[in-house]
């Protein structure tokens, strides 16, 4: 097993990685009847996608003998209703400047080609955006 989600009541749920005890909160977004006050279950899914890029371009930037520390990547979140479902994320993506531009390339192919990329349905558009500028 890998993690284990309990309903706290009022639309909030605890979850827990099960091998390190990390946890976190989410709760229902103001616009679905919650208090917005945490990652709501969407909000994590978006924001999955960019922390599996980084990720991703991290464990390559490594064999590359690339440091990225300190990258960020800012996410927004679009709804779609009838059914509610996650219709549009776009990522920004700000990266050290003094990397070359083949790496960048390479760098690029792997985050649009990171697991969570791969798993999300093919009808939630993808904008993502690279800033090659730290």
């Amino acid at each position: 097993m890998t993690a284990k989600v309990t309903y706290n009541g009022g639309l909030r749920t605890s979850c827990v990685h099960l091998k390190s005890g990390d946890s976190f909160t989410t709760d229902a977004p103001l616009d679905n009847n919650g208090l917005g006050q945490a990652f709501s279950p969407t909000d994590t899914v978006a924001t999955g996608l960019a922390s599996c890029m980084l990720t991703m371009m991290g464990i390559k930037a490594n064999g590359l003998d690339i440091d990225i520390t300190n990258a960020t990547a800012e996410v927004v979140k679009h709804m779609a209703s009838a059914p509610r479902r996650i219709s549009k994320i776009e990522i920004e993506l700000n990266l050290p400047a003094d990397i070359s531009e083949k790496n960048r390339k390479i760098l690029e192919h792997t985050a649009n080609t990171c697991p969570v990329h791969y798993s999300l349905h093919p009808e939630i558009e993808k904008v993502i955006t690279f800033y090659w500028e730290l």
